[in-house]
C-alpha cells in the first residue's frame, strides 16, 4: 500500500483527447466554406469582384492599387467627422514611381449597410465613384449601371 502511483505517461506527439475525453475542438467550418472567411476577407472580396467587373470595360485599371482599410485616417488634430462626413472611399494619385490607389474603408461601408447584397452595392458604387475620379470621368461614364438598384 505503499507504493505511490505512477503519473500517466505523456508521449512528445501532440494530444488526441481534451481531459473530458471528447476530443480536441476543431474548425467550426472547413477553410473552403464562405463561413470560415473573416468579415474583412469576406470584404475583401467584394472590393476584388467589383474591381474584376470594371476591369473587362477598362482594362487600365490592372495599372491600379485597390485597397481596403478599416476606417479612414484623421489628417489633423482638430479633424471630427458627423454622419455625413466620413468618407467610405479615397483616391491617391501616382507619384515618384508609385502607382495610383484606390482606397475602400471597410468600417464605414459595414455600418451603412445591412446584409451582403447591400454591402456589395454599396462596395460597387464606391468603387466606381472612386475610378471615376481618379480618371476624370463621371461614374456614369466608368458603369453604365451605376445608380441603379
Amino acid at each position: 500500500m505503499d507504493t505511490p502511483v505512477p503519473p500517466p505517461a505523456t508521449g512528445p506527439g501532440p494530444r488526441r483527447r481534451d481531459r473530458h475525453g471528447r476530443g480536441m475542438r476543431g474548425p467550426i467550418a472547413p477553410p473552403q466554406v464562405p463561413l470560415a472567411a473573416s468579415r474583412a476577407e469576406a470584404f475583401a472580396d467584394l472590393v476584388q469582384d467589383s474591381v474584376e467587373r470594371l476591369e473587362r470595360r477598362w482594362p487600365q485599371l490592372a495599372e491600379i492599387d485597390f485597397l481596403v482599410l478599416e476606417v479612414p485616417p484623421l489628417n489633423g488634430a482638430g479633424q471630427v467627422w458627423n454622419d455625413e462626413a466620413v468618407p467610405l472611399g479615397g483616391t491617391i494619385t501616382a507619384r515618384e514611381g508609385r502607382p495610383a490607389r484606390v482606397v475602400i474603408y471597410r468600417r464605414p461601408v459595414e455600418i451603412r449597410t445591412k446584409g451582403r447584397d447591400e454591402r456589395a452595392a454599396l462596395v460597387h458604387e464606391v468603387v466606381v465613384e472612386q475610378v471615376a475620379e481618379l480618371l476624370g470621368l463621371t461614374p456614369e461614364t466608368v458603369d453604365p449601371r451605376y445608380g441603379e438598384d
